[in-house]
């Protein structure tokens, strides 16, 4: 693990694959830390070389006071890939990870090789439930977000399939900082892209799971018509985690597309 101070934060990051080769960028979701990307590294670390970082607010990456921005966000990424000296970058994000990487398509197009927008979306209404989740972790930590959670990321048979799966998750989300938290997830609350979507020129991915329920099939539709070229995939039976529900398929998919470009 490093450390480095971006635009004003301590970022936790790491570097791991061969030295010598193209680069691919993981950025995790919310309430998530670098060690939802496991499951992807064998098959990306065999040819590239991956940067993984915990966003900021995130796991071991400083919490600076909120709320934050995507915009924010992505030009702390775009920061790090610059300081790195690794980019242009394949950028694979899920879900916040996602919204970030439309960001950096739109503000930092010289950073990235391509864009793998993974279980995202373009604008994440409503504002009151939000409120809602902001209170609720306040109030009880993020043991109070954990079930909750878990039953948005997964579909139903998932947590008896993969128990040991569940396990490292629910410790994941229990990891994060409420304030982190709150102030990454009021970035995703105030996101409202959809109208920059056409301004994204990089060869872009989207990957979902079928049964989203955060992120949904049809938030993706957006994503497929407003970004010029963009493939689409979509893996069945699997939700918002589809990186973990289905690693082979979604890892298959990715190395494909990222081969390609």
């Amino acid at each position: 693990m490093t450390f480095t101070t971006i635009n004003g934060a301590r970022l936790a990051w790491r570097v791991d694959g061969p030295a010598d080769a193209p680069t691919v960028m993981l950025s995790n979701s919310l309430m998530s830390t670098m060690a939802m990307w496991e499951p992807q590294m064998p098959a990306l670390t065999e040819r590239y070389q991956v940067l993984r970082y915990d966003t900021r607010g995130h796991g071991e990456s400083e919490v600076t006071p909120g709320p934050y921005s995507i915009e924010q966000l992505a030009d702390d990424a775009a920061a790090l890939i610059a300081h790195a000296g690794v980019g242009p970058v394949h950028f694979v994000g899920l879900s916040m990870g996602g919204m970030i990487a439309q960001q950096l398509g739109i503000r930092h197009p010289h950073a990235v090789r391509s864009l793998s927008l993974c279980d995202t979306a373009s604008e994440m209404p409503p504002r009151a439930m939000w409120q809602a989740r902001f209170e609720t972790a306040r109030a009880e930590g993020m043991a109070g977000m954990v079930e909750g959670t878990i039953q948005r990321w997964f579909v139903p048979s998932f947590p008896t399939r993969a128990p040991d799966v569940i396990a490292k998750v629910r410790a994941m989300i229990l990891s994060i900082d409420v304030e982190g938290y709150i102030a990454c997830g009021s970035a995703v609350r105030d996101m409202s892209q959809t109208h920059l979507l056409k301004q994204i020129s990089t060869p872009t991915l989207i990957l979902l799971g079928r049964d989203d329920p955060a992120c949904t099939l049809a938030a993706s539709e957006v994503l497929h018509r407003e970004i010029a070229g963009a493939e689409i995939h979509v893996i069945d039976d699997a939700a918002h985690l589809s990186n973990l529900e289905h690693p082979e398929q979604f890892n298959r998919v990715l190395r494909d597309f990222v081969d390609r470009h």
